[in-house]
């Protein structure tokens, strides 16, 4: 018995678009806020109290006249988005012609399935009747790969912009106070979220109906050519986040051993010659990576809960409204979130420094509970009361309470795995104050408290992940996995914005230092960019633990599609394939960290050299060359980031085509189970010994005070374990969760061609 869902055909239609229409022009207005702050020197007019500009400074700068530390802001602000804009063209030219080439090689591979024919073929999954031949879906699914990998890159790209623009903003505020700094990066990264979140939607959503008017009733053949929209969403993702992670590293690494360790300067001193490219980099690893490392995520749940729906009761019996049940999850999301990040921009106003992280933490838990009565809603009104869900060859009869059940618990997963890393890398708490502690006796015990933390953070998100799949699927099957994974990205628009906040408020810091701004403000945007380093922490908890979850829900759907009725552990051919695929995380780990190595050690010869060759560097007097260390930084990205590109996008075709589809989905499982955990610890130990460090350079406590001051022994332990972590929390712990979806997707899209022509080696044998 199905029944049909209260919300009509046409109002589905009407309300994903008008949500994400909501959510850009969100997004736009508190942009327009955000560009209320001027960085020219005139004088501005009266303004409207709490939102006006016309409040005095707190503090007049003391001997520091207020024009030249304007014009300072805007310079220094300049050099930085000239930077991260240039490289990201370089970087996209490079990843241009890698699109071009794999758009290709999914026309030629899955036109090959039938031999290029144009005649309609026999149903899979119903042979009463015709679908539309292979060639169209091989078409289609080019042009939808083309299509999410333009999205992620404009994604990337527009979130890198806004970051630059809101940057020296920020600063200027903070001379206002806290409060005013806050608002200002928290609005620049709300218009991060939303736009992503928007755009996302309404592309694909556009995508569907445009694909509908050529498939017409065949489903399955249009929600198969959907699928190449998380692909190329996810593959402009890996290059993304691999060049942007070793740009930023690269570059953190080098000036912080020559700068903090060997010099004694302060982090972010303008002398430092290192220091441009390090501010660049937050822009093009930290918000450009996220942006579409998120975005990729979003688009392959949304692809994979539809590819196992189209071959349910909602697929068979053309049930639009159930059909597009994950994109309305998605549209409620965009404006629960929008309630959410009024709260902290307008309800609740942040006065001092210790109220800044607990306003972060209040937007996750604001944005789950409500988005947990709007999930509800939907599965109320979205969803027939009882339906069928396809679960390896059989239908699944599951009511609608548990769908909603399905949903909620990735929801509220995703909670507990962003509270958890909260917990063991933020400086308010005993795990990070332990590895603070041991930087007593040196790096050496710093290193070891630190990656032991790693491991232990690990444990209760794994669970968490764990129960969710165990609830989700029992109730319904590989469409629950999916479905929970976009529960976890429903709220993504709160999660962006938390986490683009880190980033900017790094680089306000670092422009305050470098514009020779007082003390004061540098401890503001300190105590700012702190709550961003959990934030930050925070935001790849869920990147993580939904990557989890899309990729499981990918593999569902690839078995599903590669006709696989089980995958057993115990035929070798399986077996081999889980042991590689378990191996590969760290074959790609290993790359990375290396490249990271590679490039900071010409960094920091050439800031070395510079130091040492430029006369007059040390005393202020002259000039370093920032060009040269920003050159040094993109070169190595660009050249760094093919072979472990490569690594992820090669590996299942030639699985795929060599050892067919059992030995891939052994390969699937076996980077599923390790990459999480090995993504996890790098990401929280790298976030713990940066917090160590900064929780010592502080001193707010007597504890902190003990440790320090900055140049200390204990100080100089914690700078070496920040710089051991930096590229395990921004490089490899962040690439690994891209490693494990695009994988996944990658299979997805190539199945029908695995099914019919892979596996060369075993039928020669």
């Amino acid at each position: 018995m199905v029944t049909s869902p209260i919300l009509s055909e046409l109002g589905t239609e009407i309300l994903i678009p008008i949500c994400a229409v909501i959510g850009i022009i969100f997004s736009l207005f508190q942009w327009y806020l955000v560009s209320q702050v001027k960085l020219t020197v005139e004088k501005p007019a009266a303004g409207d109290g709490k939102n006006g500009y016309t409040e005095a400074l707190i503090e007049e700068e003391e001997g520091v006249n207020d024009h030249t530390v304007v014009q300072k802001c805007a310079e220094i602000q300049n050099a930085i988005s000239e930077g991260a804009t240039s490289f990201l063209f370089t970087e996209y030219q490079y990843v241009g012609i890698f699109m071009v080439i794999f758009a290709v090689l999914i026309f030629v591979f899955l036109g090959s399935v039938e031999g290029f024919s144009t005649s309609s073929k026999i149903c899979t999954y119903d042979a009463t009747r015709m679908c539309k031949p292979a060639l169209m879906t091989a078409v289609f699914s080019t042009v939808s790969f083309l299509l999410g990998a333009i999205t992620s890159v404009v994604s990337g790209f527009l979130g890198m912009k806004i970051a630059t623009y809101a940057n020296a903003r920020t600063t200027l505020e903070a001379r206002k106070g806290v409060s005013k700094a806050f608002i200002v990066a928290f609005r620049s990264g709300a218009v991060m979220g939303f736009l992503l979140a928007a755009n996302g939607l309404l592309v694909l959503y556009i995508t569907i109906n445009l694909f509908k008017i050529y498939y017409g009733d065949d489903w399955e053949g249009l929600f198969e050519s959907i699928t190449g929209y998380g692909l190329g969403g996810s593959s402009m993702a890996l290059f993304g986040r691999v060049g942007g992670g070793i740009y930023t590293k690269a570059a953190d690494v080098g000036a912080d051993l020559v700068g903090k360790v060997e010099r004694n300067i302060p982090e972010d001193d303008p002398r430092n010659p290192a220091v441009i490219a390090d501010n660049v980099g937050d822009n093009v690893g930290d918000i450009a990576g996220m942006g579409s490392d998120l975005f990729g995520s979003y688009a392959e749940s949304s692809c994979a809960a539809l590819v196992v729906a189209s071959i349910s009761s909602f697929g068979n019996t053309h049930d639009f409204t159930s059909m597009m049940y994950p994109l309305t999850v998605s549209s409620v999301g965009i404006l629960v979130c929008l309630i959410t990040t009024l709260f902290a921009t307008d309800f609740f106003e942040v006065k001092t420094v210790e109220q800044i992280e607990p306003s972060l933490k209040n937007q996750l838990i604001i944005s789950t509970v409500l988005m947990t009565i709007g999930i509800a809603i939907v599965s109320w009104i979205a969803l027939p009361s009882s339906f069928t869900i396809f679960n390896f060859g059989a239908q699944k009869v599951v009511k609608n309470w548990q769908l909603f059940l399905c949903v909620g618990v990735g929801l509220w997963a995703g909670l507990i795995i962003g509270f958890v890393t909260e917990y063991y890398t933020s400086n308010a708490y005993s795990p990070v104050q332990d590895v603070a502690d041991s930087c007593r006796t040196g790096a050496a015990t710093n290193v070891i408290f630190g990656l032991a933390l790693g491991y232990k953070s690990v444990i209760i998100p794994i669970f968490a992940i764990a129960i969710s799949i165990f609830v989700s699927f029992s109730f319904a099957a590989m469409y629950g996995v999916a479905v929970a994974a976009l529960g976890m990205l429903s709220t993504i628009a709160t999660g962006l914005a938390i986490d683009a906040y880190g980033p900017i408020s790094d680089n306000a810091g670092g422009i305050a230092e470098m514009a020779g701004m007082s003390h004061r403000i540098r401890e503001r945007t300190d105590a700012l960019d702190a709550a961003g380093n959990t934030t930050a922490a925070i935001g790849k908890g869920f990147a993580i633990g939904s990557a989890a979850l899309v990729s499981l829900a990918l593999f569902g759907a690839f078995v599903s599609r590669a006709e696989i009725t089980t995958v057993d552990v115990l035929t070798p051919k399986v077996f081999i394939g889980l042991l590689v695929g378990a191996m590969l995380p760290y074959w790609f780990s290993a790359m990375t960290m290396k490249s990271v190595g590679k490039a900071a050690l010409k960094m920091v010869e050439e800031v070395r050299r510079q130091f040492n060759t430029i006369p007059g560097l040390m005393e202020g007097t002259a000039k370093p060359d920032y060009a040269t260390c920003v050159k040094i930084s993109t070169d190595a990205s660009i050249k760094e980031m093919i072979p472990p590109g490569a690594l992820v996008m090669l590996t299942p075709l030639i699985v795929g085509i060599l050892f067919g589809v059992e030995t891939l989905s052994g390969v699937l499982a076996g980077s599923l189970v390790s990459g999480v955990q090995i993504a996890i610890s790098a990401s929280n130990t790298g976030g713990a010994w940066d917090n160590a460090k900064k929780y010592i350079e502080a001193g707010v406590s007597e504890h902190a005070k003990s440790l320090g001051p900055k140049g200390s022994d204990p100080h100089k332990a914690a700078v070496i374990g920040d710089t051991v972590g930096d590229p395990l929390k921004d490089t490899s712990g962040p690439s690994l969760n891209i490693l494990i979806k695009l994988m996944a997707v990658e299979s997805l899209v190539f199945a029908p061609f695995f099914a019919t022509h892979g596996g060369l080696l075993f039928k020669l044998f």
